[in-house]
């Protein structure tokens, strides 16, 4: 990435729609209200042959207190701080209002290289508040349409010289390295199980709950900055947001997503696309951390998250936040964990951590749990320990014989990884019972040491019976050109 370009102005200017046409995808939420984006969110633009980093950022508002929209305001402030080039938008057809005229002073102060847009530029409706725009002192402004893709080469021609002198820049700024690579430590392809996360595929981390839990606060504290946006209100945030980050080494991309109540209580089109968007984040992930609120902790809504974690086949972290103010800790933990084991029989095993998202307390403990149960999620068990394994459990607790069939398990292997997935070959899989098939997924977990992870167990039929069974017979003037040697009158 050659540069990094924030796009900034008033609320409800097209900010997100050109940031999804910069990305190529549909990451943002755009909606007709105002204020809907509220974080930060950063992605990987294209725009012909350049190549660079785009933020979505809050509406500019006219706000310096501590309430939402000064805190948004300050979040905005940080991006323009941060990002190489700012582009500033307004709306072409409401024209330059004295908002956007006190937010070009601002960025004149405190960016370097600010290139002006007048965003809804497609029609004569517009043509008045583009000639506007040249007031703002900030050259010549680009006429935009994103929702309809207008303007985009004027917008190359902008940022190509400024492109080429951040290139430059960073060659020269480049310090020569000389660097001795060791061959000899490649690992033996044998003992190899677990791809191990790298820059280029990090681990993929999505943190959900109920609104207020405290999901935003606990990704600050793991990168140790303000970079999403809290505060005491409920429901802050909107977009499920990815931040690429290492974490004690480990590099990752965190998902933080919007907080999510009972379908009853979701009647706004806003807040249901915030949560499909986080539903989105959980397909994405490999590791899902589902935040409970101490005080409030398994409430139903919670029980169905970490149940969708589950069946979408992620690996299952929970954790219980605001441990700080819990007073009876030591009996607490044990009510958690029995409640734990009674609700979610489906996860038995996963990790239950304590974290303190404003302190920081149990955050290592966290990444611990997070790597271990990706550990498990990857888990290959070889074929030949299975086969041992299953003629065990098959003497110590034989499956049932229904209406007097006997089911044969004849042989098992592991299909797949991530979650791991297990087929076993034997007669009459239709009729085998739920509670055996629990029986050996439970014995896995144990045995070869699974816990947490969802197992997926598939039955298979195994056809031993005669293969020409059901075929129908040759008439008999066919079957004589089918023996063998000479024919006798």
């Amino acid at each position: 990435m050659s540069f990094t370009l924030a796009i900034v102005g008033r609320p409800n200017v097209g900010k997100s729609t050109l940031f999804n046409r910069l990305v190529g995808k549909k990451l943002a939420l755009v909606d007709d209200q105002p204020g809907v984006t509220r974080d930060l969110r950063e992605g990987e633009a294209r725009l012909a042959d350049l190549r660079f980093t785009v933020i979505d950022t809050a509406g500019l508002e006219d706000a310096t207190d501590d309430s939402l929209q000064g805190r948004m305001r300050r979040l905005t402030e940080r991006a323009v701080e941060m990002a190489d080039i700012c582009l500033f938008m307004i709306d072409a057809r409401a024209g330059v209002t004295p908002l956007d005229e006190m937010f070009a002073d601002i960025l004149r102060k405190k960016s370097a290289n600010v290139v002006l847009a007048a965003n809804k530029g497609e029609g004569a409706a517009a043509d008045a508040g583009v000639i506007e725009a040249y007031n703002l002192g900030l050259g010549e402004p680009i006429r935009l349409s994103a929702e309809h893709g207008e303007g985009l080469n004027d917008l190359y021609v902008q940022l190509m010289p400024l492109a080429d002198q951040f290139e430059a820049q960073a060659v020269q700024d480049t310090p020569e390295t000389d660097v001795d690579l060791d061959e000899g430590d490649d690992d033996d392809e044998e003992n190899y199980t677990v791809p191990v996360p790298t820059t280029a595929k990090p681990l993929q981390v999505a943190v959900v709950g109920r609104p207020n839990a405290g999901k935003s606060t606990l990704i600050n504290q793991i990168l140790g900055e303000e970079r999403l946006l809290t505060g005491p209100e409920a429901g802050i945030t909107r977009d499920a947001i990815s931040l690429r980050m290492e974490w004690d080494g480990v590099p990752m991309r965190i998902f933080d997503t919007a907080g999510m109540r009972k379908k009853a209580k979701v009647q706004e089109k806003l807040e249901k696309l915030s949560v499909s968007d986080g539903l989105r984040a959980v397909k994405f992930a490999e590791v899902v951390v589902v935040l409970l609120d101490a005080d409030i902790p398994f409430e139903q809504q919670d029980l169905r998250i970490a149940d969708l974690a589950e069946r979408e086949g992620r690996a299952v972290v929970v954790a219980v936040n605001k441990w700080d103010i819990e007073e009876n800790k030591q009996e607490k933990l044990r009510d958690l964990k029995e409640a734990f084991t009674r609700l979610l029989p489906q996860l038995r095993g996963a990790p239950l951590i304590t974290v303190s998202a404003k302190t920081g307390r149990g955050l290592d403990r966290l990444q611990q749990a997070i790597m271990r149960a990706h550990d498990v999620w990857n888990r290959r068990v070889p074929t030949a320990a299975l086969n041992r394994w299953l003629v065990g459990m098959l003497e110590q607790h034989p499956p049932p014989a229904p209406q007097g069939k006997r089911i044969k398990l004849r042989y098992m292997t592991q299909a797949k990884t991530r979650p791991p997935g297990f087929v076993v070959m034997c007669s009459h899989p239709d009729k085998m019972p739920e509670s055996y098939k629990r029986y050996l997924v439970n014995g896995l977990r144990q045995d070869f040491d699974m816990p947490g992870t969802p197992i997926r167990l598939t039955l298979r039929s195994q056809n031993d019976k005669n293969p020409f069974k059901g075929r129908k017979k040759a008439p008999p003037s066919k079957l004589r050109k089918h023996l063998k040697g000479p024919q006798r009158g």
